[in-house]
């Protein structure tokens, strides 16, 4: 009697887990499939396709892992019922610590999982720079939010705070692998949100704290 076809012969969980830290690690393009079949259980190249269809799927598969657990550390960005200057900080002091923590690969997968790709490999780099944008628009709108409410003042000062928070965040990822220590992003995170509070207005007042 013919078979139909063979049972898995890996835990999926475990494998996308394995998968995400070898991508994590070093990269999309640089990461083989004779690596990835290995990290993940020596499976063989036909559950491999049967299961994921290809190295890009799975790659997607993996960032979507990525997004909905190391990720999160970004979600007080859209979190709505937080004072925007708290979201900001709660987002950048998370991703500092996740980033530089040494129970995973430091860094961040969607800053660096595809930071040199050949041509053919364009539809991961455009997956990651989606996701980086929605990070871009998370800064934007609660500086938005701010200045809606009277927080902060509308001025060419507050007008390029998302940019500034946008490069400091994603420029945590050479930093944490390069060894920086929690401590020291920390601190620079504390710095950084100096310009935050010199464009603030005083509550009750509608002055700029300089002026108080």
């Amino acid at each position: 009697m013919a078979r139909t076809g063979r049972p898995r012969e890996f835990d999926r969980d475990r494998a996308i887990d394995a998968a995400m830290a070898l991508f994590w690690s070093q990269g999309y393009e640089p990461t083989s499939l004779t690596q990835l079949k290995s990290c993940m259980g020596n499976i063989s190249p036909a559950s491999f396709y049967a299961a994921f269809g290809s190295k890009e799927a799975l790659f997607r598969e993996v960032v979507q892992h990525y997004l909905a657990t190391y990720g999160q550390v970004m979600a007080p960005l859209g979190d709505e019922s937080l004072a925007p200057r708290d979201a900001i900080e709660r987002t950048l002091r998370g991703s500092a610590a996740m980033q530089s923590a040494r129970a995973h690969p430091c860094g961040c997968l969607i800053v660096a999982g595809a930071s040199n790709c050949s041509p053919e490999n364009e539809p991961v780099q455009a997956l990651l720079a989606k996701e980086r944008q929605r990070t871009r628009a998370g800064f934007r709108a609660c500086v938005k939010r701010a200045i809606a409410s009277g927080e902060l003042r509308d001025c060419p000062a507050t007008e390029v705070l998302p940019d500034i928070f946008t490069t400091f965040l994603h420029g945590m990822t050479c930093e944490a692998r390069d060894g920086v220590r929690s401590e020291n992003l920390e601190a620079a995170i504390t710095s950084l949100l100096t310009l935050w509070d010199a464009s603030a207005v005083v509550p009750g007042t509608g002055k700029h704290p300089k002026n108080f």
